[in-house]
């Protein structure tokens, strides 16, 4: 099973999702982190509906949503279902694949891209 992580700067103790090279805490020069597993309960803070989706998505529209972890981390993701979104949920994050895309060279590949998909508890 795939995990997301949220990376913890050794030197201050910063959380920073995605990773970067250096730490984001501006009194901080960090450069090592430790990964800390992103997963559980989270918060919706706000949402949107996405029509005008890119090639390769079978699908009129999308949710995709900013949630916060309990531990103060704010990650992007697919809301994984249709009814009942308001902000303020709590909510449940889980990793899948949230795109498949064909790659055509001299043969077809396809290439499973996964992410957070945010569920009901």
């Amino acid at each position: 099973m795939e995990q997301m992580y949220a990376y913890k700067c050794t030197k201050c103790g910063k959380l920073h999702h995605p990773r970067y090279v250096v730490c984001q805490n501006p009194d901080c020069d960090g450069r090592e982190f430790t990964e800390v597993p992103l997963e559980g309960k989270c918060k919706l803070l706000t949402w949107t509906r996405v029509y005008n989706l890119p090639e390769g998505y079978m699908q009129p529209w999308l949710h995709f949503g900013v949630v916060e972890f309990e531990n103060g981390v704010r990650v992007t993701g697919q809301i994984g279902f249709d009814e009942g979104i308001e902000s303020g949920m709590e909510l449940l994050a889980t990793v899948g694949i949230v795109r498949t895309r064909r790659i055509l060279y001299k043969e077809s590949i396809d290439c499973e891209e996964t992410g957070f998909v945010f569920v009901k508890p």
